[in-house]
């Protein structure tokens, strides 16, 4: 039962199985056990419930609830963080960003993944339904992300977007999911004007 609902969470975030691996560290033999029937390790297994953002359980397919009553989710103790929160996408990310902290909450994070991770809180309404005013986005630090990942970026150093982000030969697009925003388009020299804050890895919803 986990290869089944491992495949059907990858195929709903437009992510291949052996990406997801890459991500968190996880050998790409592994992937090859699991369509074989084996079952991941402990600590793997909830490696992958907390990418997804789902329970343990419903991977194993002993629920069809993603997610418990009250969003519970029992973590290991040693890999919870207090992580970063920053109110809003700013210029200030790098040596003085924590000028900008707020507050720090909980995550579940390698303690190695924990110095390049932050959270951010969503303002307005561009990526709805998948991302809406208010929820936190957990965010791995990097200058760069796969084609059509969703990312943190910055346009001209000043204003702040969460965006899918697609590259092409010579340009970069920014895409959101609420079809009433346009696709904001570089190209040439123009492209200069993006500069990549990290990866959006885990979504909290605003409850």
């Amino acid at each position: 039962m986990f290869w089944e609902s491992f495949n059907r969470l990858c195929n709903e975030h437009n992510i291949k199985p052996n990406a997801v691996a890459k991500e968190l560290g996880i050998p790409s033999g592994s992937v090859t056990d699991w369509k074989k029937g084996r079952i991941p390790r402990d600590g793997t297994l909830i490696k992958i419930a907390d990418y997804f953002g789902v329970t343990t359980e419903y991977l194993l397919g002993k629920t069809s609830t993603p997610t418990p009553p009250g969003n519970v989710v029992f973590l290991e103790e040693g890999n919870i963080a207090m992580l970063p929160l920053f109110e809003s996408v700013s210029a200030g990310f790098g040596a003085a960003a924590y000028d900008y902290i707020v507050d720090y909450i909980p995550g579940y994070v390698s303690p190695l993944e924990a110095k390049e991770t932050i959270c951010i809180r969503v303002k307005g309404d561009s990526m709805y339904p998948k991302i809406e005013e208010g929820d936190i986005v957990q965010v791995h630090k990097r200058s760069s992300v796969d084609s059509g990942k969703i990312a943190v970026v910055l346009l001209d150093g000043t204003e702040g977007l969460i965006k899918r982000v697609e590259y092409g030969a010579n340009w970069i697009e920014l895409h959101s999911i609420n079809p009433m925003y346009p696709v904001m388009r570089f190209e040439g020299a123009e492209v200069l004007r993006i500069k990549v804050i990290g990866l959006v890895r885990k979504i909290i919803k605003d409850v």
